[in-house]
């Protein structure tokens, strides 16, 4: 299935937009995109005031309590609300080092965790204690960006076990939180967007030649473009920066 952008947005979300992981690569060049257009845009994460950190959940309570005497007192509706983090490799909370396993002899249970806090735990809380907060009538997005290798019906060369399982959680728990989410609005979408092989710390090491990588300005604008063109009913799919359902 393809997304055609429509000539116009007469239904596009207005109001305050939320992104966590707003200082990362891509989560910033999304707040820019939604800056440009006009948006108030509220970052959060680690390095934010006040943090967000998902080892920490009394930290992602605060933040959407905040946002919620925020909301309260300026009158703005959540338009948006975009989780643009992710872990592939790096240093876990125990400050151990985490790669992409090549095979289970690499699995490792403290780089799982981590991959896991980071890609579904993490996400799961966001879900918990900020997607009370969208309007309960009119047009708003929750997106939480996802990967292709997330997909078991798409995997096809196997490896990078923990990567893939995570994402793969995250996955079900969009679709999850998305049937719950319609029966407060039904104007609401939760979706998971692949947003491609972008130029950032994330996926530099693993950018092989051939592929398509992408500045995260030109990767947020196909973002943005794929949710002002969701339909009704595309709510709990994944789609990736094309606007093409991916597999589960």
């Amino acid at each position: 299935m393809t997304l055609a952008a429509p000539p116009e947005r007469p239904s596009e979300p207005a109001g305050l937009a939320v992104v966590i992981g707003g200082t990362g690569g891509i989560g910033a060049a999304l707040a820019q995109g939604l800056g440009d257009r006009g948006h108030a845009v509220l970052l959060l994460g680690r390095r934010t005031q006040p943090a967000l950190d998902y080892a920490d959940e009394a930290s992602v309570a605060r933040c959407a309590l905040e946002l919620a005497e925020r909301l309260a007192h300026t009158g703005e509706s959540l338009g948006h609300l975009i989780v643009a983090t992710g872990f592939l490799h790096g240093e876990t909370t125990s400050g151990q080092r985490a790669e992409p396993e090549r095979s289970w002899q690499h699995l490792n249970a403290d780089s799982l965790r981590h991959s896991f806090l980071v890609n579904a735990i993490g996400p799961a809380l966001v879900m918990r204690h900020f997607l009370s907060l969208l309007p309960k009538q009119g047009p708003c997005v929750a997106a939480f960006l996802s990967a292709r290798v997330g997909s078991i019906g798409d995997n096809a060369l196997g490896g990078w076990y923990g990567y893939r399982a995570s994402k793969a959680a995250l996955n079900q728990l969009v679709h999850t939180a998305a049937i719950e989410l319609a029966r407060r609005n039904k104007e609401a979408l939760c979706v998971a967007l692949h947003p491609g092989t972008v130029d950032t710390g994330l996926s530099q090491p693993f950018a092989k030649k051939g592929l398509q990588v992408r500045p995260p300005a030109q990767a947020a604008a196909e973002l943005l473009a794929v949710m002002d063109a969701l339909p009704p009913g595309s709510s709990g799919r994944f789609f990736d920066h094309k606007g093409l359902t991916v597999p589960w």
